[in-house]
């Protein structure tokens, strides 16, 4: 499980060596502190800020997580809400769930765009211990 790609997006650490916690509040709904990221892993001292701009590219994630998102909730309505008669529930269940859920889809997208450059090394913290 811990080799997985995706166990570092959900739970929110580092994709390098999958302890480190990227940001410094665990929790999304903190939204005074939902963009706080540490500059490197505390394990393995992976560098989460590795250039300005850097997670502009997240944005593209966040988009897909949104689209898909809507479809699940949409697909999931159809069977007993009929769409054409009642787009209104369908508009409101959607921009709801999005709204409720911006900060975790904020963060799984900077974990996400993260994981895209980072690949998993179990040997990571080990080196890192070694080289400081």
């Amino acid at each position: 499980m811990k080799r997985s790609p995706l166990y570092s997006i959900f739970t929110g650490t580092c994709p390098r060596c999958h302890e480190g916690k990227v940001f410094k509040n665990g929790n999304p709904y903190n939204l005074k502190h939902i963009m706080e990221m540490n500059d490197t892993c505390p394990k393995c001292g992976l560098n989460f800020k590795p250039e300005t701009g850097f997670y502009f590219g997240a944005s593209y994630v966040s988009y897909a997580i949104g689209v898909a998102l809507i479809l699940t909730l949409t697909f999931a309505m159809v069977p007993f809400i009929p769409f054409f008669t009642n787009f209104e529930i369908y508009a409101t269940v959607n921009i709801g769930a999005t709204i409720i859920l911006a900060p975790v889809i904020f963060r799984l997208s900077r974990h996400g765009w993260l994981k895209i450059f980072n690949m998993y090394n179990e040997n990571a913290i080990k080196n890192y211990k070694a080289q400081h």
